[in-house]
């Protein structure tokens, strides 16, 4: 307990986190509106276990990826925090 306290560059900190979330953000979009809506046309051409693409990403695909972004999502702030000298 008796570390002495690194300065932390919150401005530097903060941009990170907003940068990482929004481009989280826009991957979950892009799956979830882009693949299961705006691309439902060209996907459906390709199918999984009987089920056309598009559908398929309608209902599981999304779901799927923003459970592998919140993994993500956990790994990399803690990456960051490390950087920034953040532990909490």
């Amino acid at each position: 307990m008796s570390r002495p306290l690194k300065e932390i560059d919150g401005k530097g900190y903060w941009s990170a986190t907003v940068r990482l979330t929004i481009t989280l953000l826009a991957i979950w979009f892009a799956v979830s509106y882009g693949a299961g809506i705006l691309f439902r046309d060209f996907l459906d051409q390709f199918s999984i276990g009987g089920a056309p693409l598009g559908f398929w990403f309608a209902q599981n695909g999304s779901i799927y990826v923003f459970v592998a972004l919140i993994f993500y999502y956990c790994v990399a702030m803690n990456r960051l925090e490390r950087k920034f000298g953040v532990e909490g």
